[in-house]
């Protein structure tokens, strides 16, 4: 099997956090939020920030980036402690991990527009930092694609190979990341759990979609068998 690196996005994707990211992300930007009307969905937090900020007429420098992301961070713990009702592991999500790490000469990571902070903080609520070593994180870079290169070339380097030497997979749910795989030239595994249908998600033609990793052929498709 080909050197292979797997970057999986974190919400929609692996997990649902119902809704504290989004809720600990208001609280951040303040009264900024009301310019916080759209989608976050595939979307890197410092993209989030200066898009709010921007629609709400806030001038945007590095620094109020940087201090509305600490804020961010810091409410974001007591949101994830908070929820109750819908902070879950999607389905199929644990069976296609134990299958990706059993694989020689595989890297398993992160491409996630969460910072790494904030992934780690989401993530230890449902115990699977511990499943992912590396990554492409949103404080890599603001624009999705490059974090995505980023984490393929830390995966690449762990496999002791260059990113153009191995098959990189990257598994997401929204049409940003469709478009960041593409970027890259790297595969993309589309998946229905998140907020975009199958026929949304359909229209990006990614190589291999699933309304999630249930899906018999889910395995197959990871593990290019």
């Amino acid at each position: 099997m080909k050197p292979t690196v797997y970057l999986f996005d974190i919400d929609g994707t692996l997990i649902s956090t119902g809704g504290a990211g989004r809720r600990a992300m208001l609280t951040a930007l303040g009264r900024a939020a009301h310019g916080a009307s759209f989608s976050f969905a595939g979307m890197t937090d410092r993209m989030i920030v200066r898009k709010a900020l921007e629609e709400a007429g806030v001038e945007v420098t590095e620094a109020t980036i940087n201090a509305t992301i600490a804020r961010y961070l810091e409410r974001l713990t007591a949101e994830v402690a908070a929820e109750t009702v819908e902070y879950l592991v999607h389905a199929g999500i644990m069976e296609a991990l134990d299958a990706v790490a059993a694989v020689g000469r595989s890297a398993v990571g992160l491409g996630t527009g969460n910072v790494e902070r904030g992934a780690r903080i989401k993530l230890s609520r449902v115990s699977l930092n511990e499943r992912f070593d590396f990554g492409g994180f949103g404080c890599d870079a603001e624009d999705r694609s490059e974090l995505i290169r980023i984490g393929a070339e830390r995966g690449a380097a762990r496999l002791g190979q260059t990113r153009e030497a191995c098959r990189v997979v990257v598994i997401g749910d929204t049409p940003r990341d469709i478009a960041a795989a593409r970027a890259i030239g790297a595969e993309v595994i589309a998946v229905a759990t998140g907020m975009v249908s199958v026929d949304g998600l359909a229209a990006h033609d990614p190589d291999h979609l699933f309304a999630d990793l249930t899906d018999r052929a889910a395995l197959a498709a990871l593990l290019n068998s």
